[in-house]
């Protein structure tokens, strides 16, 4: 079965890597879930191994009903991003995995210096559930059934053996 992107990546995703590269790998993550924290680090040495020609672009995902802690911590890293500083909290969230409880979320942002009035009141108000539950409805739209799922240029990768099969696709494609 061909699973396809139903969302196409849009300049509201957050994304590192080049926006032009011929390349998109879209993950749908939970920082809730171990095999995320364990694709994270790879997802940084395929960009670097392939820089300028590789762009990631991270959704959120988090399984509720597995993670209690996964939609808190998704929300904490878009109130970062409303501050220009999504992947520093992604990767302060994927760190401290095991502490993801409202007051260790705040200290994160703290952390990062983000304005502290400002992410408060984004925590309180949950101004960024909209964007999270359209994240989750565009996975699910897409076929997205756990953590991580990965699309190259689109198209759903089965990474169920590993991520080197997607490395090697990554790799075919960005020459």
């Amino acid at each position: 079965m061909r699973f396809e992107l139903a969302v196409p990546v849009n300049p509201t995703d957050h994304h590192l890597g080049a926006s032009h590269a011929p390349v998109t790998v879209v993950e749908y993550g939970d920082f809730e879930c171990p095999n995320c924290k364990q694709a994270a680090p790879a997802m940084k040495i395929l960009l670097g191994r392939h820089a300028g020609r590789v762009r990631l672009v991270w959704r959120n995902f988090p399984l509720e009903e597995v993670h209690p802690h996964a939609l808190h911590a998704a929300l904490a890293a878009e109130a970062a991003a409303g501050q220009r500083k999504f992947w520093p909290m992604h990767d302060l969230l994927f760190e401290n995995q095991k502490h993801l409880k409202l007051p260790q979320l705040r200290s994160y942002a703290e952390r990062l210096e983000l304005d502290m009035r400002r992410y408060d009141a984004d925590m309180g108000d949950t101004v960024y559930l909209q964007r999270v539950r359209e994240d989750i409805e565009s996975g699910r739209a897409s076929g997205v059934r756990a953590t991580p799922t990965f699309f190259l240029n689109g198209v759903i990768q089965d990474v169920s053996f590993g991520l080197q099969a997607l490395f090697d696709r990554v790799e075919a494609k960005s020459r």
